[in-house]
Formats: C-alpha cells, sequence, structure tokens
C-alpha cells in the first residue's frame, strides 16, 4: 500500500507532472519528491530537478522554503493554503491554469535538448513517436521505470 504521507519512490513513481493541485501543474509530483526525499526514499528522482525548477520560478518560492514547510508534516491541502500565501508575485487563477497549459507542453528548445529526448526515446523503442514534451518523457520514463514496456 501506498504511503502518501512518507512516499517510497524505490517502490512506485510520483504522480504524473500533469496532475494538478490547486491549478498547479507538477505540484502533487514535487510534493512527493520532496516528501521521500526527506524519508531518504526519493531513490532515482531529484527533488529540484528542472520541471521543478519551473514551478519554483514561476511562483517565486524558494526549493529549501518549500523542504521546510513540507517537514512539517502538512498535507497536500496545507502546502496549497502554505504556496498560495507564499506566491511572489501573487498569482489569478486564470495565469495559473495558463502557465500548467505551458508547463504541460514544454518541450526542448536548443538542439541538444533534442538530442537529450531523442536519446530518452530511442531508448524506449524507436517506434515512439508520440513522446513530444518533457511531461510525455517523464510519464512513459515512470511507466517503465517500474516494469512498463514502452
Amino acid at each position: 500500500m501506498i504511503n502518501f504521507a512518507e512516499p517510497d519512490l524505490t517502490q512506485h513513481p510520483p504522480r504524473s507532472p500533469r496532475a494538478r493541485l490547486g491549478g498547479f501543474a507538477q505540484l502533487p509530483r514535487l510534493l512527493e519528491k520532496a516528501r521521500a526525499t526527506l524519508a531518504g526514499k526519493n531513490g532515482e528522482y531529484v527533488y529540484g530537478a528542472m520541471m521543478d525548477r519551473q514551478f519554483f520560478a514561476f511562483t517565486g518560492i524558494e526549493a529549501p522554503a518549500l523542504l521546510d514547510a513540507v517537514k512539517t508534516g502538512k498535507s497536500d491541502s496545507e502546502m496549497l493554503a502554505w504556496i498560495t500565501e507564499h506566491l511572489q508575485p501573487r498569482r489569478t487563477p486564470a495565469e495559473i491554469a495558463q502557465w500548467s497549459a505551458w508547463l504541460e507542453s514544454f518541450a526542448p528548445g536548443s538542439a541538444s535538448g533534442h538530442s537529450w529526448l531523442a536519446g530518452k526515446i530511442a531508448g524506449y523503442g524507436p517506434q515512439r513517436d508520440d513522446i513530444r514534451t518533457y511531461c510525455d518523457h517523464l510519464d512513459l520514463d515512470d511507466y517503465v521505470s517500474f516494469g512498463g514496456r514502452g
């Protein structure tokens, strides 16, 4: 059984980057990675990785501050209230929705980014032509990492 208060990401992946909390894409995944990191059970998952940094840049919240708030044992809804209180600048629901839609479509922009993603896709199988965004990659990587076939 999954312990959401202290997830073990060596046994299961975090939630999809597409999952939302308070309209924020990536936030449920970020919170699970934070909780797992604090418990020493983050496995291959890195708190503060690229998609996390996109969240921090949008919200103006620092990664260590969020981790400190998670340490207090707050639930997802309590963390959302904390995040809402600490947003810099304040964001409207429409801005959050627009940013989340952007994050879901976020893809490599540089040649090196495209090359990196192409290498990952090749590892899943050359027949995959549907992996275009970082969210696509993360969802597939989570699936394959826990026994799924790409």
